[in-house]
């Protein structure tokens, strides 16, 4: 009989391979959704959603003239703290674009000294000295983003959260008025594009609605599909709210965001209709 301690390591090994094994499963029937992880911590479809935020968070941002003042002057997001894979995944699919016609630079920090050097930062969850480096870029024109429950309350302007699976972001304007910086302006999302096909397959007729802006970063992917909503209707035709049944997240928040401005036809109580939208098809 083996001793008692090889049999332990024997046992945790064995287990550990289960456990690769049951994850390389889930990763391989993943790869065709296109959310294989690329680490067991944070999956490949949280890293280009964070991504494609920090596109729109700048390309809905207006810096003063100095801190920009050439065409070719280089729109610089930098990611302090975190490891390598968000940063190298970030510079695959932003470093190439173009933002409000500025080129993009992409920068890994760890010295809360270089922040002045940079138009967007993204302070990884997992920076422990996020208080110090907001506070000691106060008064610079330089769009400070989190994904800390204190970010906001620490000084920061834009704060990712996750809730319900989903991820979404709030705003300190506040902070962004300090700092000289306006967001959301002149600078607005934009236009809805002519790609996505809508599809209402509820029994209530709609009267207006409109078509989802296709994300930029998800295009640049090539990333195609079909999102799958339930929108809660109210009496009068107004959305109260829409819940995504299916389809990648990257996706599905545009499609999300076009079906709360639908209107349908008044009836007498409020209905749940179902809709489909394709992108890139």
């Amino acid at each position: 009989m083996a001793p008692l301690g090889i049999v332990a390591k024997r046992t945790a090994l064995a287990n550990r391979q289960r456990g690769d094994s049951r994850w390389l499963r889930v990763c391989a029937a993943a790869v065709a959704l296109g959310v294989c992880l690329l680490a067991r911590a944070e999956s490949a479809s949280e890293y280009q959603i964070k991504a494609a935020y920090l596109y729109n968070f700048a390309k809905a941002t207006e810096w003063p003239t100095e801190v920009l003042p050439r065409p070719d002057s280089t729109l610089v997001i930098c990611v302090f703290g975190g490891d390598d894979d968000f940063v190298r995944l970030l510079r695959s699919t932003l470093g190439s674009k173009m933002i409000n016609g500025y080129p993009v630079g992409v920068k890994h920090l760890r010295s809360p000294d270089e922040l002045r050097s940079c138009h967007v930062v993204f302070f990884r969850a997992s920076e422990p000295n996020t208080g110090a480096a907001v506070a000691g870029v106060a008064g610079a024109s330089v769009l400070l983003v989190g994904e800390d429950a204190n970010f906001l309350a620490q000084g920061g302007m834009i704060n990712l959260v996750l809730r319900s699976g989903r991820v979404t972001f709030e705003v300190n304007p506040d902070a962004m008025e300090r700092n000289g910086v306006r967001y959301g302006t002149t600078r607005a999302p934009s236009a809805p594009e002519s790609n996505s096909v809508v599809e209402s397959a509820g029994a209530r007729p709609v009267k207006n609605h409109a078509s989802p802006a296709y994300p930029e970063i998800a295009k640049s992917m090539n990333l195609k599909g079909t999102v799958q909503l339930q929108a809660v209707v109210r009496a009068d035709g107004t959305v109260k709210e829409v819940h995504v049944v299916g389809g990648h997240p990257m996706l599905a928040a545009a499609a999300e965001q076009a079906v709360m401005k639908w209107r349908y036809q008044p009836t007498t109580k409020d209905t749940v209709e179902t809709v489909k939208i394709a992108f890139g098809e």
